[in-house]
């Protein structure tokens, strides 16, 4: 009996053994066959990079040609010469480099004219720098409409390809121009003019900073400056506008502004126009007038004031290291610690942190209400901020108007006009750290 129960398990162990060995050796195998036959084929797999010109032909359309210039940037050959969306186009150049089927349909097609394949609704015509080409056919959608049929020259096999990938490919000529009105890099623009009836306006960047140069030098508001710039260098022309309307409205419009922007590659201008809620631009680096969204309107409209830096102090976001306020017979004088510390000292005493920082909030907030022509007299509250470890000293004169303050910046021309509370509750935060 031992000897027999030992034949058997000997038997079961043999077994196991064989179907281990099976799973392990066999089955890998077939999975993998089962997978190679599950997975859509790939129709193409190109070297994104080395593509340097795409034709796309459709039905009743003549071509759309792009090519790659020798300093890789795409340019409009064909019907004609423009600039190209280099974002368009790369996006384009990427989706066919790279394409997948969704599933094969047929492997061996003899009639591809029942999958809109010949003629085919577009064609994609790609070549390579080893002067290498390919062509892409695609056709109809499928009955169910989420993908539609492709297929390459020469090849029997017809494929299916998601709706939205199509999507990608179908461009026409609108979709893939440059839309931009002004093309300079908004980081790049050193100058800004706006040519106004009796108003012109000028502004130069050094660095980060805008200064307005005309109509005489003032402090440029560095955020309002900037949107003018974003905005110029973000109008882009309405492709899908009747574009002869455009030009007829352009034509009869009253002129807003001629705005220059300049960078190291030279000067492009743009003239807007205004009929009626409407308006319109045109632009030295495109043929034609366009019309555009209200905002650049309104934003070229915009005076010198609307352009001016109207914060008393430039020290921004920066600590101060000191502060000196002279309020007719008070004097205050706070210290900020070495660096690294966040301590204030007045007279050798260490002051509340909580009441120089609520201090400090008020003179980076003060900001005039406008400007003043005159009315400046004997200051009665003088501020002077050093900040930036030595290197920025601003003082501020005020004295009381009729209606509120007047103050002056040193070594500047302009007068502020400010609130009274404004003013007096400055006042009285450096009163409650006394």
């Amino acid at each position: 009996m031992q000897s027999r129960g030992l034949y058997i398990a000997t038997a079961v162990l043999a077994i196991l053994g064989g179907l281990w060995y099976w799973s392990q050796h066999r089955k890998p195998s077939e999975d993998a066959a089962k997978t190679s036959a599950d997975t859509p084929p790939t129709i193409l797999k190109l070297d994104e990079a080395s593509i340097t010109h795409v034709q796309l032909t459709k039905k009743d359309s003549p071509p759309v040609a792009l090519d790659k210039n020798a300093s890789g940037e795409w340019q409009i050959t064909a019907p004609k010469p423009l600039r190209a969306d280099q974002s368009a186009v790369s996006g384009l150049v990427a989706t066919v480099s790279s394409l997948n089927s969704e599933r094969l349909v047929e492997d061996k097609a003899t009639n591809p004219a029942q999958y809109g394949l010949a003629p085919a609704a577009l064609q994609v015509d790609l070549s390579e720098r080893d002067n290498k080409s390919q062509k892409l056919l695609i056709g109809d959608d499928t009955p169910t409409g989420s993908a539609v049929y492709a297929m390459l020259p020469g090849d029997p096999r017809v494929f299916t390809i998601a709706s939205y990938t199509k999507t990608s490919l179908d461009k026409g000529l609108n979709d893939l121009r440059d839309k931009r009105l002004i093309t300079e890099n908004s980081d790049n623009i050193s100058r800004v003019e706006l040519i106004k009836k009796g108003s012109d306006l000028e502004f130069g960047r050094n660095k980060d900073e805008w200064q307005i140069l005309k109509p005489k030098p003032l402090r440029a508001n560095n955020t309002e400056v900037g949107d003018l710039v974003r905005q110029l260098t973000e109008a882009k022309m309405d492709t899908s506008a009747d574009t002869a309307k455009a030009s007829s409205d352009f034509a009869k419009a009253t002129t807003v502004a001629t705005a220059k922007v300049t960078d190291q590659s030279g000067t492009q201008q743009l003239e807007v126009r205004k009929a009626k809620d409407d308006y319109y631009a045109k632009s030295s680096t495109v043929e034609g007038a366009y019309k555009i969204d209200s905002s650049l309107g309104k934003e070229v409209e915009k005076n010198l004031d609307e352009f001016r830096n109207k914060s008393l102090f430039d020290f921004g976001f920066t600590t101060p290291n000191k502060i000196a306020i002279h309020n007719g017979g008070k004097l205050y004088f706070l210290t900020r610690g070495t660096a690294g510390e966040d301590d204030w000292w007045s007279n050798g005493k260490k002051m509340d942190a909580g009441k120089v920082n609520d201090l400090i909030s008020k003179l980076r907030n003060l900001s005039a209400s406008g400007f003043a022509d005159s009315g400046f007299s004997s200051p009665t509250t003088e501020v002077t901020v050093t900040s930036n470890d030595g290197k920025r000293i601003e003082n501020v004169s005020f004295v009381k108007s009729s209606d509120g303050y007047i103050a002056q910046r040193r070594g500047e021309a302009t007068f502020y006009k400010l609130s009274v509370s404004s003013v007096d509750d400055l006042i009285k935060s450096a009163d409650t750290i006394q």
